[in-house]
């Protein structure tokens, strides 16, 4: 080869090794199939707003089908990050099955209500009903079980029917096909014909009566090593969509109608402003929360035996930390508690 070609390929060569290598994605794993009507929604909204871009890390949203779905996706490796339900990821932990943390919660509790047909004037008449949940061991079950059992209702009378998502428990209670399920305030606003059902407990009855933290994107522990930097970047990104959904809910009103046009806008009107005080504008990880938390978890059966797993062995607070540093703690609700 010529001497001239030979330094022009070397030349070339070295330009190439300088240029900089594109990120691999980050994948983000969730259970919403669409941007769904409760503040769980930011992560979608976070990616199609361009919050994430702005943070400078590549998003990339991989949508499944419940939790186990979510779990198997990031054993197999096909996710960076998942939204699970809390009590999965302690079973995950606490029988050794993978080493993984919750960073960042941007869903602390979903506004969940149960509705059931109008001959159910009481809880005391879910008695030989039938009630639509996700899936026996599903958070709604386990959530709804524990709100119906303080109300006094015999679990054990009732025919727990799995049907699936939320939207679907609701078009079978509409249809007629199941007596009584757990919705999201969001799904029942948006149920266009209600005739014959009614609101059995409401969000705020429901709450009370279970004040815990639903749901958690956790992060493997390889990942959180390896690629620390752009997990605090889809912390951060989350954190600053939240906080401007909760100053502007006009904000999440538009993003919303353009994601879900199938929803009216007094509708979603309505929503951004009973979520105003709802938005995880800190992270969503309060401390004593997710103590108190894990204790609930642990009073249920699925975990009689179960050694209990420690705060930092599930959880890590560096991301958030160090993102409150940076942009400081926002008032409102969820304060971090550490």
């Amino acid at each position: 080869m010529p001497a001239p070609l030979t330094r022009a390929v070397a030349a070339l060569s070295l330009l190439l090794l300088a240029l900089p290598v594109a990120a691999a994605p980050f994948r983000l794993v969730t259970t919403d199939l669409e941007p769904q009507l409760v503040p769980n929604s930011v992560m979608d909204l976070a990616s199609s707003l361009g919050y994430f871009q702005r943070e400078g890390v590549d998003v990339e949203l991989v949508r499944v089908q419940q939790t186990p779905s979510a779990v198997a996706a990031l054993q197999a490796g096909e996710g960076e990050m998942a939204n699970i339900s809390v009590d999965a990821a302690l079973q995950l932990v606490a029988r050794d099955q993978m080493q993984l943390k919750a960073v960042v919660s941007p869903n602390k509790s979903l506004p969940f209500l149960i509705a059931a047909k109008d001959d159910i004037a009481s809880v005391d008449d879910l008695a030989g009903r039938s009630f639509g949940i996700g899936r026996v061991g599903s958070l709604d079950y386990s959530l709804s079980s524990k709100v119906l059992a303080s109300k006094g209702v015999d679990t054990g009378k009732l025919d727990f029917v799995a049907i699936g998502q939320p939207n679907v428990r609701a078009q079978a209670l509409a249809a007629g096909q199941i007596d009584a399920t757990t919705m999201s305030v969001g799904v029942w606003l948006a149920l266009p014909d209600k005739h014959g059902l009614h609101v059995l407990v409401d969000p705020d009855a429901y709450f009370a009566a279970a004040p815990v933290l639903n749901k958690v994107n956790v992060v493997p522990d390889a990942v959180l090593q390896a690629r620390h930097d752009d997990v605090e970047k889809v912390v951060r990104a989350l954190v600053k969509a939240s906080r401007d959904f909760a100053q502007k809910p006009a904000l999440w009103v538009d993003a919303m109608a353009a994601a879900r046009p199938d929803v009216d806008r007094q509708t979603l009107e309505t929503l951004a402003k009973s979520f105003v005080s709802a938005w995880s504008v800190n992270g969503g990880l309060n401390r004593a929360q997710v103590d108190a938390t894990v204790d609930w978890t642990y009073a249920t059966p699925d975990f009689a035996g179960l050694r209990k797993v420690g705060f930092d062995e599930w959880v890590d607070l560096t991301p958030i930390t160090d993102v409150l540093k940076a942009e400081g703690v926002a008032p409102g609700d969820d304060q971090p508690g550490f």
